[in-house]
């Protein structure tokens, strides 16, 4: 148990948690229940553990469980919010998406004229459409701050979006019925898309994602006037901050060069 308690103290490691679990179903219970026995002033404290002990698994649970249950709130919030604003995008163009649920909530869009029979594609639709994303990262930025003082856990949540403004080519899976990136040179989307969550400020060591803002992460400077003509937008209408911060990003395991944009959401 001392060097599990050191661990703690370090800090935990995949792995630890069943370690923990074990030593103390093996080690400790027992002398748990020799000590109520025999040591009654020991009892109203023996007591208060085996009340946290969750009936179900046999383990101690309640902080994780505050903690899921404060996750799942969330991205339930989250993903219910993105579906019904997802049903009305569809009546701006017909396109693709796809949206995961893990620790948080994560979606792709794919849209072109290869995707739509006998309609005629323009990028007008593709500003909409991202335009429309912004829009509804505010919202889920205000919603999710919101909700924080309701949870058992009180977390915070942070907005990233990629800006990806170069044709893919994408193919079809029948095995998993989804779209894929298809090409070696395609694959350097999904790189960056998988790793930009973990993404520092150059100089600073500064994590990007910050609780309250968005971050757009881009390669091309002219991806980012692009955005810059949104946000201007939605400061005018009072939904973000008037600071936009220009960031140099640390580089990636195989990305380098890339820039974001931060910008504060007003809550």
């Amino acid at each position: 148990m001392t060097k599990n308690l050191k661990r703690l103290r370090e800090g935990m490691l995949t792995g630890d948690e069943a370690n923990i679990y074990d030593s103390l179903s093996r080690e400790v219970e027992p002398l748990f229940e020799y000590l109520a026995k025999h040591t009654p002033e020991l009892q109203p404290v023996i007591g208060k553990y085996w009340d946290n002990i969750d009936p179900k698994l046999g383990i101690l649970y309640k902080r994780r469980k505050d903690f899921e249950i404060s996750v799942t709130t969330l991205n339930d919030a989250v993903s219910d919010f993105l579906d019904d604003e997802e049903e009305k995008a569809q009546h701006m163009f017909p396109h693709y998406f796809q949206r995961y649920k893990t620790d948080g909530v994560e979606y792709n869009i794919y849209v072109g004229a290869a995707l739509v029979e006998n309609k005629p594609f323009d990028l007008v639709f593709l500003k909409n459409l991202r335009l429309w994303q912004l829009l509804t990262m505010v919202e889920i930025t205000r919603r999710t701050a919101a909700l924080k003082e309701s949870l058992p856990v009180p977390l915070e949540t942070t907005q990233l979006i990629l800006i990806h403004g170069q044709s893919l080519s994408i193919r079809f899976r029948q095995d998993e019925r989804q779209f894929d990136v298809d090409g070696a040179y395609n694959i350097r989307y999904e790189i960056i898309k998988k790793r930009i969550d973990k993404a520092t400020v150059l100089g600073t060591g500064e994590r990007l994602t910050q609780p309250g803002t968005i971050a757009l992460v881009y390669a091309q400077s002219r991806e980012a006037v692009e955005y810059y003509e949104y946000i201007d937008y939605l400061q005018d209408r009072g939904l973000l901050e008037d600071t936009v911060e220009e960031l140099e990003l640390e580089e990636l395991q195989g990305v380098k060069g890339l820039l974001a944009l931060r910008v504060q959401v007003k809550l």
